[in-house]
């Protein structure tokens, strides 16, 4: 079991955040805009599976932007999950761009099953200076345009750029951070992915109720278990239901689940059947300290342990990792609920808590998703409970 994702030496959050260009949030006037007009779909035309899933989410979400491009399809064998980077430049980022420069109000670009999830040898980002996430390379479109923006290593392995909305209090929109807030919508079948977008239809009309189950290892000595800590608080403020484990148990047999964190397979008392004994309610958001949980959407035996298994378990949004991000990658759980039970949705919620773009990550899930109303007291909520971000992995 790979266990390189929890030795990273944690950097300090003045660095981190400056470097994100996040000390103070930028403001762009924009105009009013439908957030059905701010997201634009990717379809792979080679892919039969990804036909479908794309005209199903923009018929059921009414999301009327489409872009077409043609791939090799990641949907029938694993060898197509990786593209090399200049068939990427020319069969993806190229179409995309062309529809972006006449589209300015586009903040959300939601890729399909069946487009590639990472690239091989692109130039000087991702792992090894060379192999990011397909989606998080997205996500740092134009950032080489913008001069604040910073390009940052990572546990000494590669080049990532910092996420200008790392931490962000402000709802996102390109036009105020750059780049695009990218989430795919994925799994290890098309059924589940056609029930992943259901339920993120079916959490925008009902109160959610489930509880959100943060699961520690204390045999880590790594401030991710604080983090956790200061997530309950957030949602204890909020009278949001929370269960924080701190045994060594790993923690199964839980349904109707709202939320979900822990150490995956990287905990010291791992259990996979514990693991696929979990369940989840409309709009559930889980996140796993797991260096390659999104390493494939095919079913495979052995290795850490996989997100698209709680996909198929219930869950409506997700973070995983194409390949190893180190720590300081992983969603802050504070951060990340502290703005989705603030009503933001499920896209801004992971990126707010996720520190680079350009790197290994991907966001699973419908990014319109918003199952929590309005909170405009939160951030008061946030400083009673000790407040994420400074203090909760020691950035």
């Amino acid at each position: 079991m790979r266990r390189e994702l929890v030795s990273l030496a944690i950097l300090p959050v003045a660095v981190l955040m400056a470097a994100a260009g996040c000390s103070k949030n930028p403001v762009v006037p924009t105009p009013a805009v439908s957030d059905l007009d701010r997201v634009v779909v990717v379809r792979n035309e080679n892919s039969g599976v990804s036909r479908s899933i794309a005209e199903a989410y923009m018929r059921k979400r009414r999301v009327r932007n489409l872009v077409s491009v043609r791939c090799p399809d990641s949907a029938v064998s694993p060898d197509n999950e990786t593209i090399p980077y200049p068939d990427y430049l020319k069969e993806i980022e190229t179409p995309l761009r062309a529809f972006l420069a006449f589209h300015q109000e586009i903040d959300f670009i939601v890729l399909t099953k069946g487009v590639p999830i990472r690239i091989e040898r692109a130039p000087g980002i991702g792992l090894n200076n060379s192999r990011p996430s397909l989606d998080s390379y997205l996500a740092a479109l134009y950032y080489d345009k913008i001069p604040s923006a910073s390009r940052v290593w990572v546990g000494g392995s590669g080049t990532a750029w910092a996420n200008r909305f790392w931490n962000a209090e402000l709802p996102f929109s390109h036009a105020s951070f750059g780049g695009y807030l990218v989430t795919r919508l994925d799994g290890f079948t098309e059924a589940d992915v056609s029930a992943l977008i259901l339920r993120a239809l079916i959490a925008d009309r009902i109160s959610p109720t489930g509880k959100t189950l943060l699961d520690t290892d204390p045999a880590y000595g790594f401030a991710f278990n604080y983090d956790m800590e200061r997530a309950a608080d957030v949602l204890r403020a909020r009278g949001i239901p929370v269960e924080l484990d701190v045994s060594p148990t790993f923690v199964g047999a839980r349904g109707h689940l709202m939320g979900y964190v822990s150490w995956g397979s990287n905990d010291h008392d791992y259990h996979a059947d514990a693991y696929h004994s979990l369940g989840f309610a409309p709009g559930a958001i889980c996140e796993t300290a797991v260096s390659t949980s999104g390493r494939t959407f095919f079913r495979v035996r052995g290795g850490q342990s996989l997100i698209a298994d709680l996909v198929t378990q219930g869950a409506t949004g997700a973070k995983c990792y194409v390949d190893e991000p180190f720590l300081s990658a992983v969603a802050s759980p504070t951060i990340l609920f502290e703005r989705y039970t603030r009503g933001w949705t499920l896209a801004e919620s992971f990126y707010a808590a996720s520190r680079y773009v350009g790197w290994e990550d991907i966001v699973l899930g419908d990014p319109l998703c918003r199952p929590y109303p309005a909170q405009p007291q939160a951030q008061a909520d946030v400083e009673r409970s000790g407040r994420a971000g400074a203090k909760s992995n020691g950035w």
